[in-house]
C-alpha cells in the first residue's frame, strides 16, 4: 500500500514541476521577444533617420534627437539622444569636413538600401525553398496515401473473394 501512495503523490508533483518550468520558459521567451522588438524598432528608426537626412529631423531645444531603446530593463524605455550637428565655417577645412559628412551619409543610405534589397532577395529565396520543401512533403504524403489505399482495396477485395469462395 505504501508503494501505491508513493506513486499517487509523485506524479502530481512532477506534473506541477513541469508546469512551473514551462511557465518560466514562457516568461523568458516573452522577454526575449520584447527585446527583439525593441531592437528591431531601434534599427528601423535608425534606418529611417538615415533615409530622411539631418534636415528633416525634429528639432527639440535646438538639437536633433533620435529615440533609443535600452535593452537592459524588462520594459524598454524610450529616451532621447542628442545628435551632433556640424555647423559650417567659412574656411576650407570645414567645407571639406562637410563634404566628408555628406559622403558618409550617402554611403550609409546606400548600405541601408542594399541591405533592404538583400533582405527581400533572401526572403524570396527562402519562400521558394519553403514552398519546394512543402511540395516534396506533400508528394511523399500523397505517395504514401496512394499505396496505403491500394493495399486497403486489395485487402477488402481478398476478403470479398474469400467470403464468396466459402459460400460456394
Amino acid at each position: 500500500m505504501s508503494r501505491h501512495s508513493a506513486w499517487s503523490w509523485s506524479i502530481p508533483l512532477l506534473l506541477t514541476l513541469q508546469l512551473g518550468l514551462l511557465w518560466i520558459q514562457g516568461a523568458q521567451l516573452h522577454r526575449q521577444n520584447q527585446l527583439l522588438r525593441a531592437l528591431r524598432s531601434d534599427v528601423q528608426d535608425l534606418a529611417d533617420s538615415l533615409d530622411n537626412g539631418p534636415d528633416q529631423a525634429d528639432p527639440q531645444d535646438g538639437r536633433d534627437t533620435l529615440p533609443l531603446h535600452r535593452p537592459d530593463s524588462a520594459q524598454p524605455r524610450l529616451q532621447r539622444v542628442a545628435l551632433r550637428t556640424f555647423q559650417a565655417d567659412p574656411d576650407a577645412a570645414s567645407k571639406e569636413a562637410e563634404k566628408e559628412l555628406e559622403a558618409s551619409r550617402e554611403s550609409a543610405k546606400k548600405a541601408v538600401k542594399e541591405a533592404r534589397e538583400d533582405q527581400s532577395k533572401l526572403s524570396f529565396t527562402d519562400n521558394a525553398r519553403k514552398a519546394e520543401e512543402a511540395r516534396k512533403l506533400q508528394g511523399a504524403t500523397n505517395a504514401w496515401q496512394r499505396w496505403s489505399l491500394a493495399a486497403l482495396g486489395v485487402l477488402c477485395l481478398a476478403w470479398i473473394v474469400r467470403a464468396w469462395l466459402r459460400r460456394r
